[in-house]
């Protein structure tokens, strides 16, 4: 796994919107929340929180709603307006970041997450490992999760 040359692209399923990242993500994680979960129709979402600059919709229009999340904080999701298809978040109480779902990417070969968030809620059959960087809940910071996400591309260089 390494980091592939940027920008790298995305989109939703019905190729309506294309999406490019301009630069790396900030970090990788899962996150384990029931609204991920109901979102995904999985037991867990893969987040990548990006500097929003690095983000340009190509092609396409999307949605947005806010939404509370489970932390109590105020979340503007936005999906393909065409297909539904969640594509990033934005955090209310950190307009500078993106959240992308990383299973949009075109390619995932590169993405491999360094820890979890909300695992307090996550299905009782995920067995989370412990030598990742985890939280029961909300982190107060994402900072050790960003410093994980160095040490793994450090690592691979």
């Amino acid at each position: 796994m390494s980091m592939p040359d940027f920008p790298v692209q995305g989109g939703c399923v019905c190729r309506s919107v294309r999406y490019e990242l301009t630069a790396p993500p900030l970090a990788v994680y899962n996150c384990h929340c029931k609204d991920c979960q109901r979102f995904s129709g999985a037991g867990w979402s893969m987040s990548m929180p990006v500097n929003a600059e690095s983000l340009n919709i190509l092609d396409g229009s999307v949605v947005h709603y806010d939404k509370p999340a489970d932390s109590g904080r105020v979340v503007r999701m936005f999906a393909c307006a065409e297909c539904g298809t969640k594509l990033w978040n934005e955090p209310l109480s950190s307009p500078e970041m993106l959240v992308v779902r990383a299973g949009t990417l075109d390619d995932l070969a590169w993405v491999r997450p360094v820890g979890n968030i909300w695992t307090a809620s996550r299905a009782h059959w995920v067995e989370i490992d412990p030598h990742l960087v985890n939280f029961d809940g909300q982190p107060p910071s994402r900072d050790p999760l960003y410093a994980a996400w160095q040490r793994q591309m450090a690592a691979q260089s």
